[in-house]
């Protein structure tokens, strides 16, 4: 596995998160506007979260002012498992709590990999998200965030290279860090589904977003430390159109980063 030259050039700061999202927002339509009129389908790999939330306000006001995604699709990167889609914690209720509820996306266009408590094969499940993306010619730009462990979607400390799409048992890590939503650790699920390692990697685009200083750490072990599965997120050094985007109190944390 060999890491892409001048990585370290990939890391891309802004003054501020607003800054940064509405610089990622303006990308994600740059996607849908060129894959459009090219004749295609823009097909976005969406996160849930903190960090996405404010992109998402930028691309509604982008609907505001005309800017369509009827023909747009998206697929989502993880859920918890298991959980009802009416649940405010769900990301399928986030989701559409900021973001679909106010864009003109069809809801056949929406890909939640989220199953509920229904006794659906997880297996033929899981299987069935992969094929759906593949089907759709893959996607064209995949936003990501990263875990304090060093997670991208549910891909926990541990992951394999050539994972996809399936269920994992939630680090406790990232369980802790989901308490206080829940109303106490015990009531966060211990399983997530999520798309694999390899599943993200298969994006044309990547750009995972990293702000705040206590997200400084976790960047520094990404720049500095090699990739291993232990953290997850390191594999996308070997992503040929992958950028870190992170404000400048994530940056300034991070050892001889340059903010000047």
């Amino acid at each position: 596995m060999k890491i892409q030259d001048n990585y370290d050039e990939q890391f891309i700061i802004y003054s501020d998160k607003y800054e940064a999202s509405r610089v990622v927002a303006d990308e994600m339509c740059n996607v849908i506007e060129e894959i459009g009129l090219a004749g295609g389908l823009p097909v976005l790999g969406l996160a849930t979260g903190a960090t996405p939330e404010i992109i998402y306000k930028y691309l509604i006001e982008a609907y505001q002012k005309g800017k369509s995604f009827a023909k747009t699709i998206c697929f989502n990167l993880d859920e918890y498992y298991p959980i009802q889609k009416e649940n405010p914690n769900s990301f399928y209720y986030s989701m559409y709590k900021q973001l679909f509820n106010y864009i003109d996306i069809p809801d056949n266009n929406i890909h939640i990999p989220h199953i509920g408590t229904l006794d659906t094969p997880l297996h033929d499940f899981c299987k069935d998200y992969e094929n759906k993306i593949n089907q759709v010619g893959g996607i064209d730009l995949q936003i990501l965030g990263i875990g304090e462990n060093g997670h991208i979607a549910f891909n926990e400390p541990g992951s394999d290279f050539n994972s996809l799409t399936r269920l994992v048992d939630l680090d406790e890590v990232t369980r802790k860090n989901a308490a206080a939503d829940f109303g106490g650790v015990s009531a966060v699920p211990n399983q997530g589904i999520t798309m694999g390692i390899q599943s993200i990697l298969q994006a044309k685009k990547i750009i995972l977003l990293a702000f705040g200083e206590n997200k400084g750490r976790i960047m520094n072990r990404l720049l500095y430390e090699p990739i291993t599965p232990d953290l997850p997120a390191s594999f996308l050094k070997l992503h040929s159109n992958c950028q870190f985007v992170l404000d400048e109190a994530c940056a300034k944390n991070i050892k001889y980063m340059d903010i000047t």
